[in-house]
């Protein structure tokens, strides 16, 4: 491992998360080189056409309910992206909600204070996405730093029937009530969480919404057991969501972007949509219905980028995309940078153990932000009997032991 990578290595889901199924499905695409399978050859299909980004999006909800796209995950361009796009006029216009992943259920009632202009404390808003599930994610993320105070002042300048709600999604975990690894068991289903915020909130209500979660959360027809949470409540309403994901080599691999970007690439009847998910996706590691762990992709092989994406946002050459700096309140709160480290080591995750290695890797990293795909990792056996443990724990809450 890069040590200079590590602070952001515990910020992003991208990391830990294939460790957990905490976080399982919190992750944003990671590109390799793309490459046809023999499973998905591509034979009539055309090169992908771009497509100016932000009018794309905004033509998208004039035809879907809800528009779904990654944030936060360590890529700087991307979260700058999805801010500009909340600015543009024709943004508001057009959309009642943003759902948010890096929001805590239990907090909902702060945040509909704070967003619609009361007087609320921002330390005390802050609660709101730093004590989620995803600490290692959430917990150290400056977009939402930004986002919350951004919507809050947009709100100001619109009538109260027009005003934009942001919707938080991830279980109501109280930290102060976690002391162990098996206390965190409960709050594990996490599509479950946003799934029933979708339906309740937005879908339920027929309102217009931007959903701003890993690409996991995401897939049309995804993720392991039940699905992840789109796919969870497409059961009830299908053909409601256009889902975005990131991407940037691959992208250039296939002449999509055309010297021209920030680009919308449509994957249905394209060369791009041709290939398999694997070509851009590292696949997670899940558990199975008998808690078995395996690799999410497991038996998926047929389906297509197509199947399950509709669309990749790119940014520009990977070589010029940057990663999101730690917040300077984060970087110089000690207190609460103790109570991340804290929960860092209950979930398990790998990195600095003491604050003073914390430090040290804040101020390596300033010195190189460009952005950088992750490895693909193995997972320790250690981690995979942690995740057969707490799915067993889940099932079969009295007494489990792992086998």
């Amino acid at each position: 491992m890069n040590k200079q990578s590590l602070p952001r290595m515990l910020r992003s889901a991208r990391y830990g998360t294939f460790l957990l199924s905490l976080a399982l499905t919190s992750l944003i695409s990671q590109p390799c080189r793309a490459q046809v399978s023999a499973s998905h050859p591509v034979s009539d299909t055309q090169d992908a056409i771009p497509e100016p980004a932000i009018p794309a999006i905004l033509k998208a909800f004039e035809t879907f309910e809800v528009v779904a796209m990654p944030a936060a995950h360590d890529q700087k361009d991307t979260d700058d992206f999805i801010l500009s796009l909340i600015r543009d006029p024709r943004f508001l216009a057009s959309v009642n909600d943003i759902v948010v992943e890096c929001g805590n259920v239990r907090y909902q009632p702060i945040l509909d204070r704070y967003i619609a202009g009361e007087n609320v404390p921002f330390t005390e808003v802050q609660h709101v996405w730093r004590d989620t599930t995803v600490q290692q994610m959430c917990g150290a993320s400056g977009f939402y730093e930004q986002l919350y105070p951004l919507v809050r002042s947009l709100n100001q300048r619109l009538p109260a029937t027009s005003r934009l709600r942001i919707v938080a999604a991830d279980p109501p975990i109280d930290w102060s009530m976690i002391r162990s690894y098996e206390d965190l068991t409960p709050f594990f289903d996490r599509d479950g969480s946003i799934a029933s915020v979708m339906e309740r909130e937005v879908l339920s209500k027929h309102r217009k919404a931007l959903m701003l979660f890993g690409v996991f959360h995401l897939l049309h027809g995804g993720g392991p057991g039940e699905g992840d949470a789109v796919t969870r409540y497409e059961h009830h309403y299908p053909g409601r969501t256009f889902v975005i994901s990131a991407g940037d080599e691959p992208l250039e691999d296939a002449n999509a972007p055309g010297g021209v970007w920030p680009s919308l690439l449509r994957t249905k009847n394209s060369r791009l949509g041709s290939l398999g998910l694997d070509s851009f996706i590292s696949s997670p590691i899940t558990t199975d219905q008998d808690c078995n762990v395996t690799d999410a992709f497991a038996g998926k092989s047929s389906k297509t980028v197509a199947d399950q994406i509709d669309a990749f946002l790119y940014l520009g050459p990977q070589k010029s995309l940057l990663a999101e700096p730690l917040p300077a309140d984060i970087a110089l709160d000690r207190a609460y940078r103790s109570e991340w480290l804290r929960r860092m080591k209950l979930v398990g995750l790998p990195g600095p153990s003491t604050l003073e290695e914390i430090d040290a890797q804040i101020v390596a990293n300033a010195a190189d932000p460009i952005w950088v795909p992750p490895p693909r990792q193995s997972v320790s056996q250690e981690m995979k009997l942690r995740m057969r443990q707490g799915c067993l724990s889940r099932k079969h809450p009295a007494g489990n032991t792992a086998k």
